[in-house]
Protein backbone atom coordinates (compact mmCIF):
# COMPACT_ATOMS: atom_id res chain seq x y z
CA UNK A 1 0.00 0.00 0.00
CA UNK A 2 2.89 2.08 0.83
CA UNK A 3 4.50 1.81 -2.57
CA UNK A 4 1.36 2.30 -4.15
CA UNK A 5 1.19 5.75 -2.75
CA UNK A 6 4.57 6.33 -3.56
CA UNK A 7 3.29 5.70 -7.25
CA UNK A 8 0.47 7.74 -7.00
CA UNK A 9 2.35 10.90 -5.69
CA UNK A 10 5.00 10.47 -8.53
CA UNK A 11 2.43 10.56 -10.92
CA UNK A 12 1.11 13.56 -9.47
CA UNK A 13 4.22 14.84 -9.12
CA UNK A 14 4.88 14.34 -13.12
CA UNK A 15 1.20 16.17 -14.12
CA UNK A 16 2.53 18.84 -11.92
CA UNK A 17 6.06 19.14 -14.01
CA UNK A 18 3.77 18.89 -17.42
CA UNK A 19 1.65 21.59 -16.02
CA UNK A 20 3.97 23.88 -15.36
CA UNK A 21 5.87 23.45 -18.65
CA UNK A 22 3.11 23.77 -20.55
CA UNK A 23 2.75 27.35 -18.42
CA UNK A 24 5.88 27.86 -18.80
CA UNK A 25 5.63 27.72 -22.89
CA UNK A 26 3.18 29.58 -23.34
CA UNK A 27 3.73 32.43 -20.91
CA UNK A 28 6.92 32.63 -22.82
CA UNK A 29 4.68 33.55 -25.92
CA UNK A 30 3.07 36.32 -24.14
CA UNK A 31 5.66 37.54 -22.30
CA UNK A 32 8.07 37.97 -25.44
CA UNK A 33 5.30 39.34 -28.05
CA UNK A 34 1.79 40.80 -25.27
CA UNK A 35 4.04 42.92 -22.89
CA UNK A 36 5.86 45.54 -24.76
CA UNK A 37 8.99 44.48 -22.19
CA UNK A 38 10.79 43.23 -25.91
CA UNK A 39 10.55 44.55 -29.50
CA UNK A 40 9.11 42.25 -31.68
CA UNK A 41 10.29 43.79 -35.16
CA UNK A 42 8.54 40.91 -37.28
CA UNK A 43 5.11 41.51 -35.65
CA UNK A 44 2.88 39.04 -33.60
CA UNK A 45 3.44 35.41 -34.81
CA UNK A 46 0.07 33.25 -34.82
CA UNK A 47 -0.10 31.50 -31.42
CA UNK A 48 -1.79 28.32 -33.11
CA UNK A 49 1.63 26.42 -33.65
CA UNK A 50 3.31 27.80 -30.33
CA UNK A 51 -0.42 25.83 -28.49
CA UNK A 52 0.43 22.90 -30.79
CA UNK A 53 4.20 22.61 -29.61
CA UNK A 54 2.99 22.61 -26.05
CA UNK A 55 2.60 18.66 -26.16
CA UNK A 56 5.89 17.81 -27.46
CA UNK A 57 7.86 20.31 -25.72
CA UNK A 58 6.21 18.79 -22.51
CA UNK A 59 6.92 15.24 -23.62
CA UNK A 60 11.05 16.41 -24.24
CA UNK A 61 10.74 18.19 -21.00
CA UNK A 62 9.35 15.01 -19.06
CA UNK A 63 11.79 13.05 -20.60
CA UNK A 64 14.40 14.67 -19.39
CA UNK A 65 13.31 15.33 -15.78
CA UNK A 66 12.89 11.12 -15.85
CA UNK A 67 16.92 10.96 -17.33
CA UNK A 68 18.18 12.98 -14.40
CA UNK A 69 16.20 11.00 -12.00
CA UNK A 70 13.60 13.15 -10.61
CA UNK A 71 11.13 11.32 -10.69
CA UNK A 72 12.89 9.08 -8.17
CA UNK A 73 11.77 8.98 -4.23
CA UNK A 74 13.64 11.75 -2.61
CA UNK A 75 12.80 11.40 1.17
CA UNK A 76 16.62 11.84 2.06
CA UNK A 77 17.26 14.20 -0.78
CA UNK A 78 18.24 18.11 -0.31
CA UNK A 79 16.37 20.73 -2.48
CA UNK A 80 19.55 22.32 -3.51
CA UNK A 81 20.48 19.09 -5.08
CA UNK A 82 16.87 18.77 -6.97
CA UNK A 83 17.01 22.52 -7.90
CA UNK A 84 20.01 21.79 -9.73
CA UNK A 85 18.75 18.89 -11.40
CA UNK A 86 15.71 20.87 -12.85
CA UNK A 87 18.37 23.31 -14.06
CA UNK A 88 20.76 20.34 -15.65
CA UNK A 89 17.30 18.87 -16.72
CA UNK A 90 16.02 22.01 -18.52
CA UNK A 91 19.32 22.63 -20.25
CA UNK A 92 19.27 19.55 -21.85
CA UNK A 93 15.88 19.91 -22.93
CA UNK A 94 16.25 23.33 -24.24
CA UNK A 95 19.39 21.61 -26.08
CA UNK A 96 16.94 19.27 -27.69
CA UNK A 97 14.36 21.10 -28.52
CA UNK A 98 16.81 23.67 -30.56
CA UNK A 99 17.99 20.97 -32.51
CA UNK A 100 14.51 19.95 -33.44
CA UNK A 101 13.16 23.36 -34.36
CA UNK A 102 16.34 23.29 -36.77
CA UNK A 103 16.20 20.49 -38.64
CA UNK A 104 12.25 21.00 -38.51
CA UNK A 105 11.67 24.04 -40.59
CA UNK A 106 7.87 23.87 -40.98
CA UNK A 107 8.02 26.45 -38.33
CA UNK A 108 10.50 28.12 -36.76
CA UNK A 109 9.95 29.42 -33.05
CA UNK A 110 11.04 32.71 -31.14
CA UNK A 111 14.48 31.79 -30.22
CA UNK A 112 13.70 34.47 -27.14
CA UNK A 113 10.90 32.91 -26.16
CA UNK A 114 12.79 29.54 -25.92
CA UNK A 115 15.41 31.26 -24.07
CA UNK A 116 12.63 33.11 -21.63
CA UNK A 117 11.09 29.08 -21.91
CA UNK A 118 14.13 28.22 -20.22
CA UNK A 119 14.25 30.58 -17.00
CA UNK A 120 11.15 30.37 -16.71
CA UNK A 121 10.16 26.93 -16.89
CA UNK A 122 13.39 26.34 -14.40
CA UNK A 123 11.77 28.43 -12.05
CA UNK A 124 8.48 26.60 -12.21
CA UNK A 125 9.57 23.67 -11.77
CA UNK A 126 11.63 24.53 -8.77
CA UNK A 127 9.25 26.71 -7.51
CA UNK A 128 6.37 23.93 -8.03
CA UNK A 129 8.04 21.16 -6.80
CA UNK A 130 9.06 22.86 -3.85
CA UNK A 131 5.46 23.67 -2.66
CA UNK A 132 4.65 20.02 -3.35
CA UNK A 133 7.39 18.81 -1.00
CA UNK A 134 6.54 20.70 1.51
CA UNK A 135 3.29 19.54 1.36
CA UNK A 136 4.27 16.15 1.56
CA UNK A 137 6.56 17.20 4.96
CA UNK A 138 3.10 18.50 5.89
CA UNK A 139 1.32 15.75 5.74
CA UNK A 140 4.05 13.66 7.07
CA UNK A 141 4.74 15.29 10.46
CA UNK A 142 1.03 14.38 10.94
CA UNK A 143 1.77 10.49 10.30
CA UNK A 144 0.23 9.98 6.68
CA UNK A 145 2.75 8.94 3.78
CA UNK A 146 5.01 6.84 5.91
CA UNK A 147 7.55 4.67 5.41
CA UNK A 148 8.69 2.01 7.66
CA UNK A 149 12.31 1.16 8.36
CA UNK A 150 15.02 -1.33 10.27
CA UNK A 151 17.69 -0.31 11.67
CA UNK A 152 20.62 -3.06 11.72
CA UNK A 153 23.55 -1.91 14.06
CA UNK A 154 23.95 -1.06 17.37
CA UNK A 155 27.04 1.28 17.58
CA UNK A 156 27.65 4.60 16.63
CA UNK A 157 26.53 4.66 12.76
CA UNK A 158 23.03 3.45 13.90
CA UNK A 159 23.01 6.39 16.78
CA UNK A 160 23.19 8.92 13.81
CA UNK A 161 20.72 7.74 11.83
CA UNK A 162 18.64 6.82 14.47
CA UNK A 163 18.89 10.70 16.01
CA UNK A 164 18.62 12.19 12.28
CA UNK A 165 15.09 10.38 11.39
CA UNK A 166 13.79 11.11 14.50
CA UNK A 167 14.96 14.72 14.47
CA UNK A 168 13.59 15.46 10.98
CA UNK A 169 9.77 13.58 10.83
CA UNK A 170 8.85 15.28 7.77
CA UNK A 171 11.26 12.64 5.69
CA UNK A 172 8.46 10.30 6.94
CA UNK A 173 10.29 7.41 7.83
CA UNK A 174 9.56 5.63 11.38
CA UNK A 175 11.83 3.30 12.80
CA UNK A 176 9.94 -0.30 13.64
CA UNK A 177 13.23 -1.52 15.63
CA UNK A 178 16.57 -2.45 15.59
CA UNK A 179 18.12 -5.61 14.97
CA UNK A 180 21.59 -6.35 16.40
CA UNK A 181 24.25 -9.62 17.45
CA UNK A 182 25.55 -8.10 20.19
CA UNK A 183 23.22 -5.64 21.76
CA UNK A 184 21.46 -7.68 25.01
CA UNK A 185 18.86 -9.83 22.66
CA UNK A 186 15.23 -9.03 21.96
CA UNK A 187 13.66 -6.76 24.19
CA UNK A 188 16.23 -4.14 24.83
CA UNK A 189 16.54 -0.86 23.90
CA UNK A 190 19.56 0.89 21.47
CA UNK A 191 19.36 4.51 21.76
CA UNK A 192 15.66 4.43 23.15
CA UNK A 193 14.67 2.29 19.85
CA UNK A 194 13.63 -1.50 20.58
CA UNK A 195 15.90 -4.48 20.06
CA UNK A 196 13.69 -7.04 17.91
CA UNK A 197 16.26 -9.43 16.64
CA UNK A 198 19.15 -10.12 15.58
CA UNK A 199 21.01 -10.16 11.81
CA UNK A 200 19.69 -13.56 11.10
CA UNK A 201 16.02 -12.55 11.66
CA UNK A 202 16.14 -9.78 9.00
CA UNK A 203 14.17 -11.69 6.50
CA UNK A 204 11.36 -12.17 8.66
CA UNK A 205 10.74 -9.60 10.13
CA UNK A 206 11.35 -7.43 7.32
CA UNK A 207 8.01 -9.44 5.80
CA UNK A 208 6.27 -9.52 9.26
CA UNK A 209 6.61 -5.13 9.65
CA UNK A 210 6.03 -4.80 6.50
CA UNK A 211 9.53 -3.01 6.31
CA UNK A 212 9.93 -0.65 3.18
CA UNK A 213 13.74 0.18 4.37
CA UNK A 214 16.32 -1.10 5.55
CA UNK A 215 19.38 0.96 6.86
CA UNK A 216 22.60 -1.49 7.73
CA UNK A 217 24.78 0.84 9.95
CA UNK A 218 27.10 -1.16 11.23
CA UNK A 219 30.13 -0.43 13.40
CA UNK A 220 33.57 -0.52 11.25
CA UNK A 221 34.30 -3.97 13.25
CA UNK A 222 31.03 -5.87 11.84
CA UNK A 223 31.35 -4.19 8.21
CA UNK A 224 31.89 -8.23 7.40
CA UNK A 225 28.79 -9.33 8.15
CA UNK A 226 27.49 -6.75 5.35
CA UNK A 227 27.82 -9.02 3.00
CA UNK A 228 26.34 -11.83 4.51
CA UNK A 229 23.19 -9.68 5.26
CA UNK A 230 22.96 -8.55 1.24
CA UNK A 231 22.80 -12.02 0.52
CA UNK A 232 20.10 -13.18 2.78
CA UNK A 233 18.24 -10.44 1.36
CA UNK A 234 18.50 -10.89 -2.36
CA UNK A 235 14.92 -11.91 -2.75
CA UNK A 236 13.62 -9.06 -0.86
CA UNK A 237 12.44 -5.87 -2.48
CA UNK A 238 12.88 -3.37 0.71
CA UNK A 239 14.84 -0.94 0.00
CA UNK A 240 18.54 -0.98 1.36
CA UNK A 241 20.90 1.75 2.29
CA UNK A 242 23.92 1.72 4.25
CA UNK A 243 25.61 3.77 6.18
CA UNK A 244 29.27 3.13 6.48
CA UNK A 245 31.26 4.08 9.57
CA UNK A 246 32.96 6.73 8.06
CA UNK A 247 31.06 9.55 8.85
CA UNK A 248 33.09 11.03 11.52
CA UNK A 249 35.99 11.33 9.69
CA UNK A 250 34.42 12.96 7.14
CA UNK A 251 35.57 16.24 7.31
CA UNK A 252 35.88 20.19 5.57
CA UNK A 253 33.82 19.17 1.64
CA UNK A 254 33.69 15.70 1.93
CA UNK A 255 30.76 13.88 0.24
CA UNK A 256 29.70 11.29 -2.14
CA UNK A 257 30.63 11.66 -5.08
CA UNK A 258 31.10 9.49 -8.72
CA UNK A 259 33.58 8.17 -10.73
CA UNK A 260 32.17 6.59 -14.22
CA UNK A 261 28.96 4.58 -11.82
CA UNK A 262 31.79 3.92 -8.68
CA UNK A 263 30.41 5.80 -5.25
CA UNK A 264 33.60 7.38 -4.40
CA UNK A 265 33.45 8.70 -0.28
CA UNK A 266 35.21 11.82 -0.12
CA UNK A 267 36.71 12.35 3.05
CA UNK A 268 38.39 15.70 2.62
CA UNK A 269 38.59 17.90 0.87
CA UNK A 270 39.33 22.11 -0.23
CA UNK A 271 36.19 24.09 0.04
CA UNK A 272 38.02 27.42 -1.81
CA UNK A 273 38.00 26.63 -5.73
CA UNK A 274 36.58 27.78 -9.02
CA UNK A 275 35.09 30.86 -8.63
CA UNK A 276 34.71 31.13 -5.28
CA UNK A 277 38.55 31.29 -4.93
CA UNK A 278 38.38 34.29 -7.24
CA UNK A 279 35.60 36.25 -5.76
CA UNK A 280 37.93 35.81 -2.06
CA UNK A 281 41.00 36.66 -4.25
CA UNK A 282 39.14 39.73 -5.76
CA UNK A 283 37.64 40.80 -3.02
CA UNK A 284 40.96 40.95 -1.14
CA UNK A 285 42.81 42.59 -3.30
CA UNK A 286 39.92 45.24 -3.09
CA UNK A 287 39.29 46.05 0.20
CA UNK A 288 42.71 45.59 0.93
CA UNK A 289 43.74 48.35 -1.48
CA UNK A 290 41.20 50.78 -0.11
CA UNK A 291 41.78 49.85 3.89
CA UNK A 292 45.98 50.34 2.90
CA UNK A 293 44.80 53.78 1.39
CA UNK A 294 42.60 54.92 3.91
CA UNK A 295 45.12 53.78 6.70
CA UNK A 296 48.25 55.35 5.58
CA UNK A 297 48.74 58.45 7.70
CA UNK A 298 47.60 56.39 10.80
CA UNK A 299 50.64 53.89 9.72
CA UNK A 300 52.65 56.50 8.82
CA UNK A 301 52.52 58.01 12.57
CA UNK A 302 52.31 54.84 13.85
CA UNK A 303 55.84 54.19 12.12
CA UNK A 304 57.24 57.37 13.55
CA UNK A 305 56.24 56.49 16.72
CA UNK A 306 57.78 53.29 16.83
CA UNK A 307 60.88 54.24 15.41
CA UNK A 308 61.26 57.23 17.74
CA UNK A 309 60.40 55.28 21.01
CA UNK A 310 62.92 52.38 20.67
CA UNK A 311 65.90 51.27 18.80
CA UNK A 312 65.45 48.62 16.07
CA UNK A 313 63.10 48.45 12.87
CA UNK A 314 59.85 49.64 12.11
CA UNK A 315 58.89 46.45 10.89
CA UNK A 316 58.94 43.18 12.75
CA UNK A 317 59.39 40.04 9.73
CA UNK A 318 58.06 36.48 11.27
CA UNK A 319 57.73 33.37 9.94
CA UNK A 320 54.15 32.22 9.99
CA UNK A 321 51.94 28.93 8.41
CA UNK A 322 49.33 29.75 6.08
CA UNK A 323 47.17 27.27 3.19
CA UNK A 324 48.82 23.52 2.96
CA UNK A 325 51.65 24.17 5.42
CA UNK A 326 53.30 27.16 3.36
CA UNK A 327 55.28 29.58 5.45
CA UNK A 328 55.51 33.30 4.64
CA UNK A 329 56.89 36.34 6.40
CA UNK A 330 54.10 38.17 8.23
CA UNK A 331 54.52 42.07 8.76
CA UNK A 332 53.70 43.60 12.19
CA UNK A 333 54.74 46.78 13.88
CA UNK A 334 57.59 45.84 15.97
CA UNK A 335 55.91 45.75 19.57
CA UNK A 336 59.11 44.16 21.34
CA UNK A 337 62.74 45.18 21.96
CA UNK A 338 65.26 43.79 19.54
CA UNK A 339 65.92 40.19 20.29
CA UNK A 340 63.38 39.99 22.90
CA UNK A 341 63.48 36.16 22.02
CA UNK A 342 66.96 35.62 22.33
CA UNK A 343 67.11 34.56 26.09
CA UNK A 344 63.68 32.82 26.21
CA UNK A 345 63.07 31.25 22.75
CA UNK A 346 59.58 31.25 21.26
CA UNK A 347 56.90 31.75 24.01
CA UNK A 348 53.37 33.35 23.89
CA UNK A 349 53.23 36.57 25.23
CA UNK A 350 51.27 37.14 28.68
CA UNK A 351 49.76 40.00 30.59
CA UNK A 352 52.31 42.75 31.65
CA UNK A 353 55.35 41.02 29.26
CA UNK A 354 58.51 42.17 30.07
CA UNK A 355 59.57 42.52 26.53
CA UNK A 356 57.11 44.77 25.34
CA UNK A 357 58.09 48.54 24.78
CA UNK A 358 55.87 51.18 26.18
CA UNK A 359 54.35 51.73 22.78
CA UNK A 360 54.02 47.99 21.91
CA UNK A 361 51.48 47.29 24.76
CA UNK A 362 48.85 49.82 23.12
CA UNK A 363 49.42 49.06 19.70
CA UNK A 364 49.14 45.04 20.08
CA UNK A 365 45.78 45.93 23.02
CA UNK A 366 44.33 47.71 19.74
CA UNK A 367 45.71 45.75 17.06
CA UNK A 368 47.52 48.47 15.09
CA UNK A 369 50.51 46.45 15.30
CA UNK A 370 48.51 44.27 12.41
CA UNK A 371 47.55 46.81 9.80
CA UNK A 372 51.31 46.09 7.79
CA UNK A 373 49.44 42.97 6.87
CA UNK A 374 47.35 44.57 4.47
CA UNK A 375 50.57 44.56 2.56
CA UNK A 376 50.61 40.85 2.85
CA UNK A 377 47.13 40.67 2.01
CA UNK A 378 48.27 42.06 -1.48
CA UNK A 379 51.20 40.41 -1.74
CA UNK A 380 48.70 36.89 -1.59
CA UNK A 381 50.20 35.87 1.71
CA UNK A 382 47.38 35.95 3.40
CA UNK A 383 43.33 36.70 2.75
CA UNK A 384 41.28 39.29 4.91
CA UNK A 385 39.10 36.88 6.57
CA UNK A 386 40.69 33.03 7.57
CA UNK A 387 42.68 31.71 10.21
CA UNK A 388 45.07 33.24 11.89
CA UNK A 389 48.39 31.93 10.88
CA UNK A 390 50.81 30.65 13.72
CA UNK A 391 54.67 29.82 14.01
CA UNK A 392 55.46 26.58 12.74
CA UNK A 393 57.93 26.26 16.19
CA UNK A 394 54.08 26.57 18.14
CA UNK A 395 51.93 24.51 15.55
CA UNK A 396 54.42 21.67 16.14
CA UNK A 397 53.24 20.98 19.25
CA UNK A 398 49.39 21.99 18.93
CA UNK A 399 49.03 19.48 15.82
CA UNK A 400 50.67 16.66 18.55
CA UNK A 401 47.66 17.80 21.08
CA UNK A 402 44.98 19.63 19.25
CA UNK A 403 42.76 17.17 17.15
CA UNK A 404 42.14 18.33 13.58
CA UNK A 405 44.53 21.09 14.10
CA UNK A 406 46.45 21.08 10.77
CA UNK A 407 42.73 21.55 8.82
CA UNK A 408 43.43 24.76 9.52
CA UNK A 409 45.55 25.41 6.96
CA UNK A 410 43.00 23.82 3.97
CA UNK A 411 42.25 28.09 4.10
CA UNK A 412 44.76 31.30 3.54
CA UNK A 413 45.79 32.08 6.32
CA UNK A 414 43.82 35.35 7.54
CA UNK A 415 44.32 38.73 9.42
CA UNK A 416 40.95 38.08 11.33
CA UNK A 417 38.59 35.16 11.46
CA UNK A 418 35.46 33.74 12.94
CA UNK A 419 37.92 32.37 16.15
CA UNK A 420 38.89 36.08 16.53
CA UNK A 421 35.77 37.82 16.29
CA UNK A 422 34.03 35.33 18.74
CA UNK A 423 36.29 36.58 21.84
CA UNK A 424 39.08 33.11 20.83
CA UNK A 425 42.51 35.80 20.41
CA UNK A 426 45.27 35.45 21.89
CA UNK A 427 46.45 32.97 24.70
CA UNK A 428 43.24 31.24 24.97
CA UNK A 429 41.60 27.97 24.67
CA UNK A 430 43.24 27.04 21.65
CA UNK A 431 40.31 23.59 20.89
CA UNK A 432 37.94 26.32 20.64
CA UNK A 433 39.89 28.32 18.38
CA UNK A 434 40.22 25.45 16.00
CA UNK A 435 36.68 24.66 16.27
CA UNK A 436 35.81 27.80 15.35
CA UNK A 437 38.20 28.17 12.24
CA UNK A 438 36.88 24.81 10.94
CA UNK A 439 33.15 25.70 11.33
CA UNK A 440 34.49 28.95 9.08
CA UNK A 441 36.32 26.90 6.50
CA UNK A 442 33.38 24.53 5.82
CA UNK A 443 30.61 27.00 6.22
CA UNK A 444 32.72 29.37 3.89
CA UNK A 445 31.01 32.07 2.08
CA UNK A 446 31.43 35.42 0.21
CA UNK A 447 28.58 37.13 2.85
CA UNK A 448 29.92 35.18 5.70
CA UNK A 449 33.33 36.77 5.32
CA UNK A 450 31.66 40.42 5.17
CA UNK A 451 30.17 39.38 8.49
CA UNK A 452 32.69 38.72 10.09
CA UNK A 453 34.58 41.76 8.18
CA UNK A 454 31.44 43.99 9.92
CA UNK A 455 31.89 42.35 13.27
CA UNK A 456 35.71 43.13 13.69
CA UNK A 457 34.77 46.87 12.98
CA UNK A 458 31.63 46.80 14.94
CA UNK A 459 33.03 44.77 17.98
CA UNK A 460 36.27 47.20 17.80
CA UNK A 461 39.77 45.97 16.89
CA UNK A 462 40.23 45.89 21.10
CA UNK A 463 40.19 43.33 22.65
CA UNK A 464 41.51 41.74 26.64
CA UNK A 465 43.72 39.06 25.44
CA UNK A 466 45.87 40.53 22.70
CA UNK A 467 49.28 40.78 25.05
Amino acid sequence: MLKEHSRIFLNILFLIDLASISISWMGSYYIRFHTGLLPAPRGEPEVLPYLVAAAPVAVIWGLSLKSFGLYRPRRLGNRATETLDIAKASLAATLVLVTVTFFVRRYEFSRLVIVIFFFLGTALLGASRYLFREFLRYIRKRGFNIKRAIVAGSGAPARVVIERLEGHPEVGIEITGVVADAAGGAGSRVFGVEVIGDYNDLGRLIKEREVDILFIALSWDEHSRVMDILKSLSDETVDIMVVPDLYEFITLGGGVEEFDGLPVLNLQNTTIYGWNKIVKRGADIVIASMLLVLASPLMLIVAVLVKATSPGPVLYRQERMSIGGDTFEILKFRSMRTGAEGASGAVWAGPKDPRRTPLGAFLRRTSLDELPQLINVLRGDMSLVGPRPERPVFIEEFRKNVPRYMLRHKMKAGITGWAQVNGWRGNTDLKKRVEHDLYYIEHWSFIFDVKILWLTLWKGLINRNAY
